[in-house]
């Protein structure tokens, strides 16, 4: 998500069944949480120094509460002190050398240099051992103090070995759209930097190294109730405080019921009009190339209770109740992340198609990149103009020395490419489903939307082997990779194979056509089962124990209740994305319209637990 659009999607609102009264635990407001932060410690420094901590996620801004926290110690007569963490860290020669080596810096392969290796040493890693201690020193001798207040705050600061100092430790979480408008607005510097790198470069380095580190300790500290304070951060002058069990009433409920994501929007050179109407999304947005409605690792989850409206990372949500949400099986195999991502590509009545790309598969990710394993996709397409295509795969009669040629000239020297004489394609129309194991070149065309399911890498590794020569929104050549696209292509996935794997016809499991659930997709070399249920009025479905993603593809309006205890639902209207959670074992769904219903469900393949990532 490198320049999502400045727009909040108001709609998904989630309504979790917590207790009556929960609300009244939650402070609106940063002076209001910093008064109440300084009653608290106002009663603890009578008897000794009392240490209270601030760590955050990555972009979190301590100054404002530190500012306020201390102005209400000060006019109560309490005497304070600041500490910031990040003069522990090593130097920033040593960071450079620790981190950046990781990074691509040769432009022939990488030219906008997006790649590197993930960063896996944690805060850990980043901390000077000797700084470190003579902190902890300073901080044991305050201790044997009173009436006096010690605020410790930066990044990292609730480190294991830190948090026995404590009396008091605060979180201030911030979603993923927002940490990335802050980076763009100037308003973030990389662990250890003095002075602000370009903004690309700044965004790469948090990719491999700062977010890295920031969700591996949040995922601790959730995990372990390490928290007394958990803040909703993304508006510094509204941050609402809550104690740590009120934020697990809140996840714990939320875990438990279907529930929607926030979408994240984007623009595109190729991106077209559809999603912009059906949505309402802003004028001033040029086009919609990409909805990020379901991409765990990008997006937040709404959440109101009472009157008071919440916004959480969804990765908050499932690393704090990942056996609820995904079940234990799957966290267990994919390490607590949420191994699928959901997105729209939007080229309806655009300029063109997206790129003819590739992705890279398991084991070259994790030796080059350090990441989770493989990147799949796959297409299902949702609306279509005239003559709309989907590209997938080699044509049986394509001279592939012949393509890589062009390309390159094409990179090189600015040739256009007759792209057809190499690269096969479906006739698109709703309801065609197309799987995309990594490796398969690919591109869908102009004029259709298509719901795009992957697989569980964190990052983007799209390579783009051929862009029609376009020149991006500033007016510059788009980048290519196409050494990276060759090396990673697999060339003997031609129309042949294509359509004997991966563009299968619809087969029914339950029922029949109109009122049952068929596997649209399902392939060895993809651990996702990709379905669609098909009904008039209702239709039953159980999770048992693994979560299940479902979408409107066709019909206006449904209810995704709990067999259970119906009140615990969801109403999704056409294109919307529900995650029905592990927990919620048996459900309906049901019509709430009049005309005939298709939704597209998608979950683990039977036996996921013995596949390759």
């Amino acid at each position: 998500m490198y320049n999502p659009f400045p727009y909040d999607d108001p709609r998904p609102v989630n309504r979790p069944k917590v207790d009556a009264g929960l609300a009244k635990t939650i402070v609106r407001g940063t002076a209001q949480s910093a008064a109440s932060l300084a009653e608290k410690l106002a009663g603890l420094s009578a008897e000794k120094t009392a240490i209270i901590a601030f760590d955050g996620h990555t972009t979190a801004s301590f100054e404002k509460t530190v500012s306020l926290l201390k102005g209400r110690l000060s006019a109560a007569g309490i005497k304070t002190r600041t500490m910031d963490f990040s003069k522990v860290y090593k130097s920033e020669r040593a960071l450079y050398n620790l981190i950046d080596k990781n990074l691509s810096w040769d432009r022939s392969e990488d030219p906008t240099l997006l790649f590197g290796k993930i960063y896996h040493g944690g805060y850990d890693g980043i901390i000077d051992p000797y700084r470190l201690q003579k902190l902890t020193n300073v901080l044991e001798m305050e201790k044997d103090g009173k009436g006096k207040v010690v605020i410790v705050y930066g990044y990292g600061c609730l480190i294991g070995a830190m948090r026995w100092l404590y009396d008091i430790k605060c979180f201030l979480d911030v979603t993923p759209k927002e940490s990335m408008l802050r980076i763009r607005r100037g308003a973030y510097r990389n662990l250890g930097m003095k002075d602000p790198l370009p903004v690309n470069q700044i965004i790469r380095r948090c990719y491999y190294a700062d977010f890295e580190v920031a969700v591996q300790l949040r995922k601790e500290l959730l995990q372990g109730d390490h928290i007394d304070y958990y803040f909703e951060s993304d508006h510094e002058d509204d941050l609402k405080m809550m104690p740590m069990a009120t934020l697990k009433a809140i996840f714990d409920a939320q875990a438990r019921q279907p529930f929607r994501c926030k979408p994240v929007y984007l623009e595109g050179v190729w991106g077209g009009t559809y999603m912009k109407k059906l949505r309402g999304l802003p004028k001033a947005m040029r086009n919609c190339a990409w909805v990020f409605d379901m991409i765990p690792m990008e997006v937040s989850v709404l959440v109101e209770v009472d009157d008071i409206l919440l916004e959480f990372p969804f990765c908050s949500l499932f690393m704090s109740e990942g056996d609820a949400v995904m079940g234990p099986e799957c966290v267990k195999k994919y390490g607590g992340y949420f191994p699928i991502r959901f997105n729209y590509d939007d080229s309806y009545h655009s300029t063109g198609n997206m790129s003819i790309q590739c992705h890279s598969g398991g084991k070259y990710n994790i030796e080059h990149y350090n990441e989770l394993g493989r990147q799949d996709e796959s297409y299902y397409v949702i609306v279509t103009g005239h003559d709309a295509k989907t590209f997938i795969g080699f044509r049986d009669d394509a001279d592939i020395p012949e393509f890589f040629r062009a390309i390159e000239a094409a990179d090189k020297e600015g040739k256009p490419v007759d792209y057809m004489k190499y690269i096969s394609y479906e006739e698109s129309k709703p309801g065609l489903q197309v799987m995309l194991p990594a490796g398969t070149v690919h591109s869908s065309g102009r004029n259709q939307v298509i719901l795009e399911i992957g697989s569980l890498t964190v990052g983007s590794y799209t390579y783009k082997m051929y862009d029609y020569l376009r020149l991006d929104f500033d007016g510059k050549q788009r980048p290519i990779h196409t050494k990276l696209g060759e090396l990673n292509v697999e060339t003997q996935r031609r129309t042949s194979w294509i359509r004997e794997n991966v563009v299968q016809k619809p087969r029914f499991v339950r029922g029949h056509e109109g009122q049952g659930e068929c596997i649209l997709g399902e392939h060895d070399l993809m651990y996702i089962s990709l379905r669609r249920l098909e009904f008039d009025k209702s239709i039953d479905d159980d999770t048992d124990g693994v979560f299940h993603v479902l979408t409107v593809v066709d019909g206006d309006r449904v209810r995704i209740r709990s067999k259970k205890d119906p009140e615990l639902y969801y109403d999704a209207d056409f294109m919307d994305i529900v995650v029905v959670p592990a927990a919620l074992g048996e459900y309906e769904i049901v019509n709430l319209g009049n005309e005939p219903i298709r939704i597209h469900k998608t979950t683990l393949r039977e036996g996921f637990q013995n596949l390759e990532p």
